[in-house]
């Protein structure tokens, strides 16, 4: 359809340049610390985490991985953390959706960095908010103690994913441990507030002091296996409920264990037997441009995602720059709430900018978001908005009251919300719809998404008019080429900030994804959401008419 079009050819191929270098870093990522701690796993007849981890769930079942990018280019000074030294993924142990939690032991010996503990509790809060399984493979030195500030005392750090584990067990979360190597100090007390504990022989380890601790601290002399292996745990101190003579012995008891959990109360998410998209997927890599200023029209995004391209436009002739519309994905009823990149024209024949929220569009997905938490459908947002539209005009027409009524809305939602920002997710435009902050249950980019308070050449030319004002105040001149050198590295300071690489280094998004993954990633969460039935009413409160 498009393909003899020189600008769709050129957006598909910078769009899969984009998603080649994802693929390239990945690759870097899921190598751990490197081949030769890999090595040294395998030489104590230890499997790595993720070996641990494709052992342990169903072949050829699908999986998605949370956090992969957590702590990229984070920790350069202390050597690296890649994947925040610890693998969480979504997946299937006889055939029951589980999340798994694998310490990284090729990573600084599978130490807690700040990022550890913060994708720990990103794991635990996935688990507590569908009610998924969890299966915690242990094999941890412990904090990395030379950021111990950062980790240990505060709400959100190190102590927290022990709250989460006594709060789990009190819903009825199915929680398992499995002790494949190292757990020491308070990490100890992980698998032992979870339902199950298994350990393996010679190379799982539990202590709340090592051997040259307790030295320090009363003199005795202990070595490892008496203080706390496998057999010291299964027969002496009773700690743990099964010893296993490997890893593979012990994967295969979680999944023993798993296979005979009972089933679960639904939530009742329709579905029915799914169909592909009639237009094709891959068409998506030239449909979106590389470059955040440039249109595009998102109902061509919208056919390519859904089943049978088929979907019903709500109020389509109102609010046009949000699309909102009923479909199918994988089978899954859902609601879409997309931003319209193509410049279009409102209902006085105005024109109106691509992804910026006007009043009547944000009057309009208020009314459709309480719709969906009415009949019980899901929410999926397409972010690619630059915020909401400014000037007296807008403000004389309530454009503030509009956008408070969809941030309203969107906050108060009892339906899952599920979050793909395909290009800008600027100022409060990310808010209205459904950014990390509103507590989607998924929140993922595609290799073009830009996050950040305001876009970078906005933002870098107030910037630079602050600095230069700042400069001239001491009395300094600057000239055009100093003042242009001045914003290209305040230019390339904001973008960086502002890439999907950032945002997923530090868990503001769930993961990078290939644009074709978008139907597996909102199918998947859905199908996890339907473990836990929604308890409360919708209301929205108070709010501005």
């Amino acid at each position: 359809m498009k393909k003899e079009d020189l600008q769709f050819n050129k957006n598909e191929d910078q769009n899969l340049l984009l998603l080649s270098e994802v693929r390239s870093r990945l690759d870097k990522i899921k190598s751990g610390g490197g081949k030769k701690n890999i090595e040294k796993q395998h030489e104590k007849g230890k499997l790595t985490a993720r070996e641990r981890i494709t052992y342990l769930l169903d072949k050829d079942m699908p999986t998605m991985e949370i956090g992969a990018f957590a702590g990229f280019d984070m920790y350069e000074q202390q050597g690296g953390c890649p994947a925040g030294g610890v693998i969480v993924v979504i997946g299937y142990v006889a055939c029951r959706q589980c999340i798994v939690v694998a310490n990284d032991a090729t990573v600084k010996a599978g130490a807690w960095f700040p990022i550890t503990a913060k994708k720990n509790l990103r794991a635990q809060e996935i688990a507590m908010e569908n009610r998924l399984p969890v299966i915690y493979l242990v094999d941890s030195a412990g904090v990395f103690l030379p950021m111990q500030d950062e980790i240990f005392p505060d709400k959100e750090h190190f102590g927290r994913i022990f709250r989460n584990n006594a709060q789990m067990s009190s819903l009825g979360i199915t929680q398992i441990a499995a002790v494949m190597g190292s757990c020491v100090a308070g990490g100890a007390y992980l698998p032992i507030m979870s339902d199950e504990a298994m350990i393996v022989d010679k190379t799982g380890s539990i202590f709340l002091a090592g051997p040259f601790l307790v030295k320090a601290a009363i003199g005795e002399d202990a070595d490892q296996e008496i203080l706390g292996g496998a057999t010291t745990h299964s027969e002496i101190s009773g700690v743990t409920d099964y010893k296993c003579a490997n890893d593979q012995e012990c994967l295969d008891r979680i999944r023993s264990i798993i296979s005979k959990l009972g089933d679960y109360e639904k939530a009742g998410f329709n579905r029915i037997g799914p169909m592909p998209p009639k237009q094709d997927q891959k068409e998506l890599y030239g449909l979106l441009p590389t470059d955040s200023s440039k249109q595009y029209d998102t109902h061509e995004v919208i056919e390519r995602l859904v089943d049978d391209s088929q979907y019903d436009e709500y109020k389509a002739g109102y609010g046009k720059s949000i699309i909102c519309c009923y479909a199918r994905i994988d089978g899954w009823a859902v609601g879409i709430v997309a931003n319209q990149r193509k410049v279009v024209k409102n209902k006085k024949g105005e024109m109106q900018f691509g992804g910026v929220i006007y009043s009547d569009s944000a009057d309009k997905a208020t009314r459709f978001i309480m719709n969906c938490n009415q009949k019980k459908i899901p929410l999926v947002f397409l972010q690619d908005v630059t915020g909401f539209m400014v000037g007296s005009k807008s403000e004389h027409g309530g454009i503030i009251k509009d956008g408070a009524k969809m941030v309203n809305a969107v906050a108060n939602s009892v339906v899952p919300k599920i979050t793909v920002i395909i290009g800008n997710s600027y100022g409060a435009g990310n808010y209205a719809m459904c950014g990390k902050a509103y507590d989607p249950r998924i929140i993922v980019g595609w290799p073009t998404a830009k996050i950040a308070v305001m876009g970078g050449s906005q933002a870098a030319n107030v910037l630079l008019q602050i600095q230069v004002a700042s400069l001239k105040a001491k009395g300094e001149v600057i000239t055009p080429e100093e003042e242009k050198k001045l914003l290209d590295e305040i230019t390339a300071r904001y973008d960086r900030q502002t890439s999907a690489y950032y945002a997923a280094a530090r868990l503001w998004i769930d993961a990078i994804i290939d644009p074709l993954e978008t139907r597996k990633v909102i199918s998947m969460t859905i199908e996890a959401a339907n473990h836990a039935p929604i308890t409360r009413p919708f209301n929205v409160g108070v709010i501005q008419t």
